[in-house]
C-alpha cells in the first residue's frame, strides 16, 4: 500500500518537474473514489458553501462546516494529502485564533495541512501557524473570501502594478513558510513567472499550464453543478444528467409497480403467513369480512 503523500513529497514533485493533481472533495464516498484514482491532494475547499450547501458565495461557510466535511474526507482517504480550507474569519481576527482553528482542522478533522487566502498581509499569521507545526498552503489572485473588496469574480494581476504586487505576495508567503501557493484566475505569463520565482509548488486554477499543479472543483468537472461552468474548467462527464435520469426511472418503476420485485425482497425461513390471494394482491380489492362463530 502506498503511504500518504506528505508536504515533502509535494515539494519533491516540483523539483522533479512532476505535475501535482489537486481536487476538491467534500464527502466520504467521493474521497474514496478520488483516492483510488490517484489524486495527490484531496482538498476540502470552502467552495462547498456554493456547490454543496447552496450559498451564493463562500463567505457563510463556518469552521464547523469545514470540520464536518474534513472528517468525512479523511475517513475515506488513505493515500492523498488531505488539505482543509480555513473559512472566512477563522484566521483574520488574530494569529492566536488562526493557530487554534488550524490546529482543530488537523487534530479534530484529520487534515495534514491547511490553506488560507492572502499575501503580505497574512504572512505573519502564516509564519505563526507554521511555527506551531502546521503546514500552510497560500492562495493568491482571485481570493473568493475578499470578493466584495475585489469587486467581483475578476482576473487578477492584469496590470504591471498588480502583477508585481502578486509576485511580491508570493515571495512573502514562501518566506513565511508556506509549502505551496494556489494561483487563481491569474494571467498565464504572470503565473509562470511566479512559478519560476518561488521555490515552492504553485497550484493553478484558471492560471494556465505553467503552474506546478492544477486544482479543479469536483462538481464542475463532473457536471453536478448546473448553474454555470467556469472558463477555467473542463467538463469530463455529465454525472448530473445520469443521476437525474436514474432517479426519474426509479420513480417511474415505483409508480408502475415494477419496483421492488422478488429480487429486492426478503422471505421468512418458515412462512407464518400464506401467500396473498389474487384478489387481495390487487390494489383496491375489497376485503372479505372475518367470519364469527
Amino acid at each position: 500500500m502506498d503511504s500518504r503523500i506528505s508536504v515533502t513529497d509535494l515539494n519533491a514533485k516540483k523539483k522533479k518537474g512532476e505535475k501535482i493533481v489537486m481536487f476538491t472533495v467534500y464527502d466520504y464516498p467521493t474521497a474514496r473514489l478520488v483516492d483510488e484514482a490517484g489524486v495527490d491532494i484531496s482538498f476540502i475547499g470552502d467552495t462547498l458553501g456554493m456547490v454543496v450547501l447552496g450559498y451564493d458565495s463562500t463567505l457563510p461557510v463556518t469552521m464547523d462546516d469545514i470540520l464536518h466535511h474534513t472528517k468525512a474526507v479523511a475517513r475515506g482517504t488513505k493515500r492523498a494529502h488531505v488539505l482543509a480550507d480555513m473559512p472566512f474569519l477563522s484566521y483574520q481576527v488574530s494569529p492566536e485564533d488562526a493557530i487554534r482553528n488550524a490546529g482543530r482542522l488537523l487534530q479534530e478533522g484529520g487534515a495534514q495541512s491547511v490553506k488560507l487566502e492572502g499575501g503580505i498581509q497574512v504572512s505573519e499569521t502564516v509564519r505563526r501557524i507554521v511555527d506551531a507545526g502546521i503546514p500552510v498552503m497560500g492562495h493568491l489572485g482571485l481570493t473568493p473570501q475578499s470578493i466584495h473588496q475585489l469587486g467581483g469574480y475578476k482576473i487578477q494581476g492584469k496590470t504591471p502594478k498588480a502583477a508585481v504586487k502578486l509576485l511580491n505576495n508570493a515571495v512573502a508567503l514562501e518566506q513565511a513558510g508556506a509549502y505551496a501557493i494556489v494561483l487563481e484566475c491569474v494571467p498565464v505569463h504572470l503565473a509562470r513567472a511566479i512559478t519560476d520565482r518561488v521555490g515552492v509548488p504553485t497550484i493553478g486554477i484558471g492560471a494556465g499550464p505553467g503552474c506546478d499543479g492544477q486544482v479543479q472543483v469536483f462538481h464542475d468537472l463532473l457536471g453536478l453543478y448546473q448553474d454555470f461552468l467556469p472558463k477555467h474548467a473542463r467538463r469530463y462527464a455529465h454525472v448530473g444528467h445520469t443521476i437525474r435520469d436514474a432517479v426519474r426511472t426509479y420513480a417511474e418503476d415505483v409508480r408502475a409497480r415494477r419496483f421492488p420485485t422478488d429480487a429486492e425482497s426478503f422471505i421468512m425461513d418458515t412462512p407464518l403467513f400464506s401467500e396473498p390471494s389474487e384478489a387481495t394482491a390487487q390494489p383496491n380489492a375489497p376485503r372479505k369480512r372475518r367470519q364469527t362463530a
